[in-house]
């Protein structure tokens, strides 16, 4: 299943067919892409690999979904994500609440009811998806830790955090100060205290501890303008 409104995509966690039906036609109608999941450890999985806008869990009918909920919500990327929790007699709506939920309803699930829950959250879940949408871009970056400078470049970067590949020997890894050029006429130079949250063959995932006061203005400005252009491209 693919994704929607401006990129939007949830992850639904059930095995049951009527519920699957009510949360599709009801999230396709709002331009939302869900993605589904049977079981609660492929769930998990998926969360941990990266941010989600929304979930729906089928919290009373599938083994271990409470579980999962409680993992999910305290992920790094998906601690403000919306959870959809939707119980089937066994889990109580105050524990539901107490696991991360913010918004709850019964088997059977009236469309109606969760159209009016995704409606007020689709702000946020826009919001946050704004905050984790990673923009491809292609520049030059120095990362420097335990006093060794290494050259990179950047293949992605959002709100957060970027990606980077990197060359030479030195081994990238904890927390380093990293700088970069923003393109535009001011010729800005973004400097930040970062940490290493992933890695793999090819590249590494920097999360931000800190951006420099001087240049976030002008950060925040450059991430603006390449929504705009994203957006601007989107219609063809």
């Amino acid at each position: 299943m693919g994704f929607g409104r401006a990129g939007l995509s949830c992850l639904l966690l059930t095995g049951d067919a009527a519920l699957l039906g009510v949360v599709q036609n009801t999230f396709s109608a709002a331009g939302v892409g869900l993605e589904l999941r049977a079981d609660a450890a492929s769930a998990v999985e998926l969360a941990g690999r990266r941010h989600i806008d929304g979930l729906v869990i089928d919290c009373d009918d599938v083994r271990g979904a409470m579980d999962a909920l409680a993992t999910i919500r305290n992920s790094r990327s998906n601690k403000l994500s919306v959870v959809f929790a939707v119980l089937n007699g066994k889990t109580s709506v105050s524990a539901a609440v107490e696991a991360g939920a913010n918004f709850v309803a019964g088997k059977p699930v009236p469309d109606t009811l969760l159209r009016s829950h995704l409606d007020i959250a689709l702000p946020r879940m826009e919001r946050e998806h704004r905050r984790y949408f990673r923009h491809k871009v292609d520049l030059s970056i120095t990362l420097s830790c335990s006093n060794e400078t290494v050259v990179g470049k950047i293949m992605n970067v959002s709100e957060g955090g970027l990606a980077v590949t990197h060359f030479g020997p030195a081994a990238v890894e904890g927390t380093l100060t990293i700088q970069f050029g923003l393109p535009g006429t001011s010729a800005q130079v973004f400097r930040a205290k970062a940490e290493v949250v992933w890695r793999d063959a090819f590249a590494i995932g920097l999360r931000f501890l800190r951006i420099e006061p001087d240049c976030r203005l002008s950060f925040e400005a450059w991430l603006e303008s390449l929504e705009a252009q994203l957006q601007f491209r989107e219609p063809s």
